[in-house]
């Protein structure tokens, strides 16, 4: 491994230490001169110090004629810009070297601060460990490119497929370790999603240890009470609706047409985007999945098997238009895991 990859994988590892920092990228810096780390920085949190000021702080005098490595591109200014550009700061620190994983892939922005940094009479190294460095922010190249956030769409099923009996029953598929650790999950994402259909099935809380991320409702035929428990967990709740609704403190109205009852996937991840949703944990039921898979919007399946078999009528967790072989959403990636007797499954959506 040389140098330039060992400094990259300490700023790689500083950057994971930002989850959710969301909808903004996960960012670390490491400062080196003669060989020596002078200065470490990671962002904390979205609207904070990003990641270069703060090991350039760390730094202090060191920095002059030091080695930045950072895992995305320094930012240049840009109109709406809340903290200072970054590329500017190692600029004017006087850093002689700046190694990046990958440039950032907001096309507003691309390539500015490599170019401004290249104008100070720096040496710029583009691409050391760019597979890593695009992995830890793939959420964030989608909210960057396409204006919408990274869908995970969960789900948990028999090993026939089923996500309910013949008589429509769900609770419970699976093993309380893996309710649990889909739990663990909501926390990773900035906003959890269902139907009207699972909250009146279930009447889940859509809580996670620690979080408060948004509770976010489709509620096309205003069918969910105030009763419902969502409404009384930590956290936002957002109900989506064709028209204003009232509802309980706490909780507010997105207000998008939805007709023959369904709302469009696109127009509604680009409203959650402008709310500043970066990840969206999308939990079903069934014709949420398929809605969001038959649009091509699901990015990541994270789905748990359990190991039964029910037959019979119950529903699939994706019944979408059907495809034939040759165009079927294949899944890229995978990787399984035992939790208790169940099997997670998960893997990205190729495009």
């Amino acid at each position: 491994m040389s140098a330039d990859e060992r400094f990259m994988r300490r700023a790689l590892a500083l950057a994971a230490r930002g989850r959710g920092v969301s909808p903004n990228p996960m960012v670390g810096c490491v400062l080196v001169k003669g060989g020596r780390v002078v200065g470490e920085g990671w962002h904390r949190r979205a609207g904070g110090p990003h990641a270069e000021p703060q090991a350039l702080a760390a730094a202090g005098a060191r920095a002059r004629g030091s080695t930045a490595y950072v895992n995305l591109e320094p930012c240049a200014r840009y109109a709406g810009k809340r903290t200072p550009a970054c590329a500017e700061a190692l600029a004017r620190a006087g850093v002689r070297r700046v190694v990046v994983g990958i440039p950032d892939p907001n096309p507003r922005v691309r390539g500015r601060g490599l170019a401004l940094l290249r104008r100070a009479r720096a040496s710029v190294r583009l691409g050391v460990l760019a597979a890593e460095a695009a992995d830890l922010n793939r959420a964030f190249e989608v909210y960057a490119r396409e204006g919408r956030p990274w869908v995970t769409l969960k789900a948990a099923a028999t090993l026939d497929g089923r996500i309910e009996d013949a008589r429509g029953k769900s609770k419970w598929l699976t093993s309380s370790a893996a309710r649990t650790l889909a739990r663990k999950m909501r926390a990773d994402h900035d906003a959890v999603l269902v139907g009207s259909g699972t909250v009146l099935a279930d009447d889940p809380r859509l809580s996670a240890p620690g979080s408060r991320h948004l509770k976010v409702v489709l509620d096309a035929r205003g069918r969910v009470r105030s009763r419902a428990r969502l409404f009384r967990t930590p956290g936002r709740t957002l109900v989506v609706s064709p028209r204003p609704r009232t509802l309980p403190a706490g909780a507010d109205t997105l207000v998008l047409p939805a007709p023959r009852g369904r709302f469009a996937p696109r127009a509604l991840l680009k409203a959650l985007a402008r709310r500043g949703v970066g990840r969206l944990f999308v939990e079903g039921g069934s014709a949420v999945h398929s809605s969001f898979l038959d649009a091509g919007l699901v990015d990541e399946v994270r789905l748990f098997l359990a190991p039964r078999l029910t037959g019979g009528a119950g529903r699939s967790f994706y019944e979408g238009r059907g495809r034939r072989l040759k165009e079927s959403l294949d899944l890229v990636g995978l990787t399984q895991r035992r939790v208790g007797p169940d099997i997670l499954v998960t893997g990205r959506v190729r495009r």
